[in-house]
């Protein structure tokens, strides 16, 4: 059979699947009809030693003649060592959208909702004008030039978070996007050089905490507060060192009242995570436990989970003059602990910090219950500093006879 439009539009339609019709006149030129009445120009070839097939173009799109012209052309690019599948589907992948390679990353990767609303937002504050972008149009020199634009104009911070997250995106392009051959398609990365001409802006961590002689202060002007949740939420961060969100889904089920113990689930680090009440936390947990209508300790007396810290830190704030943030809480917590000379292990574990590449900590177990005293220690000098326990230890001396 010779392709023409006459042959063509007498073949018949397949009752399933498709059937495939070859042209005499060009070997490996043929046309394929669908059950549906599709049709379309095929060209077959071998090609690094397979036998591969591929489309030319719809009937109808494409003259049976002009479909024979775009298959002598594809066959004399193969028998020069050209793949011309592999070269369109390098071509679609370099076309790949800065959008679209996030969303294949969130697909991919087990990432907390806080997180994928980081990358969001980072995403449409730093570079929302690149997201339709192909990833191969965006060059070093546009990643220079904008991180350092928007480091002056908003938040040197945010400016290297989201080149952070570009940087992680191009990473994730390359070992996703590849050739037959297993090759990069996206090659480079164009964050690369703000490390290059050290370009990065420089950040200092936040270092701030409540210091010793704050305590007292700040202590009881938590205790203050009109509402109790508030004032449980933040003594327990304090007297815990949880981070903010761990502290806010701590839910009931994981607080064993019995053994004195919480779990945290799926924390930072993703690693379950059980601590120690100390004696003041035990009693404020059980205060809440008789009274709670939730799932979450930390919810209001209709069972919502608490949330909107701006006024009631304010209210802190004035009253004790210090200004905080919950991380500072945190950061207190881990502060008192050394200088109490709790353990580096100790405290590791009950900051639920990795161990990376600290060898001897890997062979250490540390138990819950051997992290009660240094848990109670640290309790207890909280209290001490806010005036709400005996600064030093009372004992009853039993009167002897003479």
């Amino acid at each position: 059979m010779i392709l023409n439009k006459s042959t063509i539009d007498t073949l018949p339609t397949p009752d399933k699947g498709y059937s495939i019709h070859w042209d005499e006149k060009m070997a490996g030129f043929g046309l394929r009809v669908t059950s549906t009445g599709a049709k379309a120009f095929i060209l077959q070839r071998r090609i690094n030693g397979i036998d591969k097939r591929m489309t030319i173009g719809r009937y109808g799109d494409l003259t049976a003649e002009q479909a024979r012209k775009q298959a002598v052309k594809l066959a004399g690019d193969i028998a020069s060592g050209g793949d011309p599948i592999a070269e369109k589907a390098k071509k679609k992948i370099e076309s790949k959208k800065l959008s679209e390679a996030f969303e294949t990353y969130f697909e991919r990767r087990t990432l907390k909702p806080q997180t994928v609303f980081d990358i969001c937002r980072c995403m449409k504050e730093v570079y929302p004008d690149w997201l339709e972008k192909p990833m191969t149009r965006i060059t070093p020199d546009m990643v220079v030039k904008r991180h350092k634009e928007y480091g002056q104009a908003h938040s040197e911070a945010r400016s290297n978070l989201a080149m952070r997250y570009l940087r992680a995106i191009f990473n994730f392009a390359a070992a996703e996007y590849t050739t037959a051959e297993g090759k990069p398609v996206i090659d480079g990365n164009p964050v690369k050089k703000l490390s290059q001409t050290k370009s990065w802006h420089r950040v200092d961590r936040r270092q701030t905490v409540i210091k010793s002689h704050e305590l007292g202060g700040w202590v009881n002007a938590v205790l203050a507060l009109p509402g109790e949740d508030m004032r449980d939420y933040f003594m327990t961060v304090l007297l815990t060192g949880m981070r903010r969100e761990e502290a806010l889904k701590l839910a009931w089920a994981d607080v064993d009242m019995v053994g004195k113990t919480f779990t945290l689930r799926d924390p930072k680090n993703h690693q379950d995570h059980t601590l120690p009440m100390s004696d003041y936390l035990f009693d404020l947990l059980a205060r809440r436990k008789a009274v709670s209508v939730a799932d979450v300790v930390f919810a209001d007396s209709q069972g919502r989970k608490i949330g909107n810290f701006r006024y009631a830190q304010a209210a802190v704030t004035k009253a004790s003059g210090k200004a905080f943030c919950i991380h500072d809480l945190r950061r207190t917590f881990a502060t008192i602990a050394e200088s109490l000379d709790i353990p580096a292990y100790a405290l590791k574990r009950l900051l639920n910090h990795a161990n990376g590449a600290d060898v001897t900590a890997g062979y250490i177990v540390a138990d819950v219950e051997r992290l009660r005293e240094p848990m109670q220690k640290i309790t207890d000098y909280v209290l001490k500093m806010a005036g709400l326990k005996e600064t030093a230890e009372i004992m009853q001396l039993k009167q002897t006879r003479d």
